[in-house]
């Protein structure tokens, strides 16, 4: 039975973005980060750790581990960024670790542009079709809808910075997306949505996430099994080998863990999660299910749909985790973009007027503040800097500066753009909060990356540690610090660390404990050589001692 659609769209109102300026948007938004930055604490750094764990020979390949402590979850994100650093030698390998990582967020946002293309060339998705004509064509409506998904992943804020990591949770990301791309493409891409499913489901099995393709992979046999679509019945043998596969696959690599720790208060911290980790896109998410909800079984919906929920409730069950919640923003961007033929004209001018003030807002004040870094001006941000970075000293870049500046001025113009009358293309109410997160991602990685890796990198405290450390250190035992602080340890500070023994019982003659604000007390045979802090942080206190011989 054919339903009546929401969606009414002109044919004018389907240009699509042009080609260049999508790519540079993306460009803008992969690779600020990749290039100068340190791996900050606490995931990113830790998973670092174990990279170069496998990449340096310090541990084998089945078992990575940071000072002697294994890893747990899946190996697969580890391996990834091993092979980086052995095939990129020439790169330092913190940057070499996180290029295939950047690569892989490229890939997210590709497959989610191709997941809405296809998702929106079925037959419930089209639009009304007018009686004299004029209405949108099916792939010319396609492509705009895609766009438009594109733009609503992009301006997603949860994906700013966890995106840009080098943490499992981006080989989940890039398996669910798989997920999507395939069963959107099976009517129109068969062989590339049997090889998507195959990959999709061992990828999040084997980097930590097999439950979620656990569940994903029944959801997926139950929307086939009732789907009137031939070809999609002939996809459950494909499923149930993704599922086997999975399963296979996570065993030896470790991927299966029970991280379930849901409380009467989770519920209150994943509503406030939910609410600005998924912003823009739940809300739009949100519309498009109810102008659609007679549609709600239908593939352009039942598809996303399904991919959301499931990362949403983990997440809920994860006790509110941001990283599980990560995996529905593509999926809940496909399902934004389907909201956009049916905006309001006044929430879309909401929408656009609240991202001018707040990102054109948030840009003078990273410019404020990287001129009173650069000539003292206004003297009270420079206070502000002095007082929580203890001991910064600002850097200038030539490079940076111009990159800062360019992307601002590409700022104004995207603004001036879609204030002056630019009406009619679907995806523009996206433009700007897409634009403004690339902005502020690129500010962030030109205008603030030296003093964001003064304050987020663990390196000023190794630099702090070394200071009191005797010029011969065999080892240092170091058995109550945290994951983050023994990979600095072992690979930024390059010493043997062994976490595993405590001070009793270790062969170390030098050790470092952390302990809260307060006088420092020293274990039973040890003396104290020094005190350490980290620049940015004024509770956690780190004891360099020495054996009391």
């Amino acid at each position: 039975m054919n339903l009546p659609t929401p969606a009414v769209v002109a044919e004018r109102s389907t240009h699509p973005i042009p080609r260049w300026a999508l790519l540079l948007l993306c460009a803008a938004y992969v690779l600020p980060g990749l290039f100068g930055r340190d791996p900050w604490r606490n995931a990113d750094l830790t998973a670092y750790g174990f990279i170069a764990s496998i990449a340096q020979g310090h541990a084998p390949w089945l078992q990575p581990a940071i000072a002697g402590l294994p890893a747990d979850g899946g190996l697969l994100p580890y391996w990834v960024g091993a092979l980086g650093i052995k095939l990129l030698p020439f790169l330092e390998p913190s940057v070499a670790a996180r290029i295939p990582f950047g690569l892989m967020l490229a890939a997210v946002l590709a497959l989610a542009w191709y997941s809405c293309l296809h998702l929106a060339r079925t037959e419930a998705a089209q639009p009304v079709a007018f009686a004299f004509g004029g209405e949108a064509h099916a792939v010319d409506y396609a492509r705009a809808m895609a766009d438009g998904c594109l733009l609503a992943l992009i301006a997603s804020v949860g994906l700013l910075r966890l995106g840009h990591e080098i943490t499992p949770e981006i080989l989940q990301l890039l398996g669910i997306t798989l997920f999507v791309y395939s069963l959107a493409a099976l009517p129109f891409r068969q062989w590339k949505a049997r090889a998507a499913m195959l990959a999709a489901l061992p990828v999040l099995a084997t980097s930590g996430a097999p439950a979620v393709a656990l569940a994903l992979s029944v959801g997926a046999l139950w929307l086939c099994y009732r789907s009137t679509y031939e070809d999609a019945r002939k996809f459950l043998p494909w499923i149930l080998g993704a599922m086997a596969l999975a399963a296979l696959v996570a065993w030896p690599m470790h991927g299966w863990a029970w991280r379930v720790k849901a409380s009467e208060r989770s519920v209150l911290d994943w509503l406030r999660l939910l609410g600005w980790f998924c912003w823009p896109a739940w809300p739009l998410a949100a519309w498009s299910l109810w102008r659609w909800r007679s549609h709600l079984m239908r593939r352009h919906l039942s598809v996303p749909l399904l991919a959301s929920l499931v990362p949403l409730l983990t997440s809920l069950l994860m006790g509110a985790d941001d990283r599980a919640m990560l995996l529905a923003l593509p999926p809940l961007a496909v399902l934004a973009s389907f909201a956009l033929p049916t905006f309001q004209r006044s929430a879309s001018a909401l929408l656009d007027w609240f991202s001018v003030f707040f990102f054109t807002a948030g840009a003078i004040f990273l410019w404020l503040y990287y001129t009173a870094l650069q000539i003292g001006w206004p003297a009270k941000f420079l206070a502000n800097v002095r007082k929580l970075a203890q001991g910064y000293e600002p850097e200038f870049s030539l490079l940076t500066f111009v990159l800062a500046l360019l992307g601002t001025l590409a700022w104004l113009w995207l603004v001036r753009w879609r204030t002056a009358r630019h009406r009619h293309a679907i995806w523009k109410s996206l433009a700007l909060p897409a634009g403004g997160v690339a902005l502020a991602w690129l500010l962030a990685m030109t205008l603030g990356l030296h003093p964001l890796n003064y304050a987020r990198s663990n390196k000023p405290l190794v630099d702090r540690i070394a200071a009191h450390l005797p010029k011969e250190v065999d080892c240092i035992a170091a058995p109550s610090l945290p994951t983050h602080a023994l990979a600095a340890l072992e690979f930024q500070g390059h010493w043997r660390v062994d976490a595993t023994r405590g001070l009793d019982r270790t062969d170390c003659a030098v050790a470092i404990s952390v302990q809260a604000e307060g006088t420092p007390t020293p274990p039973s045979g040890w003396k104290v050589l020094g005190v350490v802090r980290r620049p940015t942080d004024r509770f956690a206190t780190y004891l360099v001692m020495q054996k009391d011989r």
